[in-house]
């Protein structure tokens, strides 16, 4: 099985079932600490640069990522905080496609 950041998100069609907790579970533990899950449907990660210039160049990689794989996120930006956020709306929770996101920014 390819690791999670070589992996594309795929198109999933509206009424297909999200992740259950063990999956979450799973797919946790294939990323780097720091993300966090939120009530089964949702995963997040807040990133911490050193000013503004860095953490906007950080989301414009980030929303290159996301225009790539077509799989978009939240982004908050806060000066130099950023906080990602990442759900499948066509599930209403979570699929795999989230932690594929979240690999694929985190080896940046």
């Amino acid at each position: 099985m390819l690791p999670l950041k070589e992996r594309k998100c795929e198109p999933l069609e509206k009424g297909k079932n999200p992740f259950d907790k063990e999956k979450i579970r799973e797919y946790m533990e294939m990323l780097q600490p720091g993300w966090h899950v939120s009530d089964d449907k949702k995963i997040s990660r807040k990133f911490l640069f050193e000013n503004f210039k860095r953490a906007m160049a950080f989301v414009q990689e980030v929303a290159r990522i996301a225009e790539q794989e077509q799989h978009h996120p939240d982004i908050c930006i806060s000066y130099a905080d950023v906080e990602i956020e990442l759900s499948t709306h066509d599930v209403g929770g979570l699929s795999e496609n989230d932690f594929i996101l979240a690999a694929k920014i985190d080896s940046f």
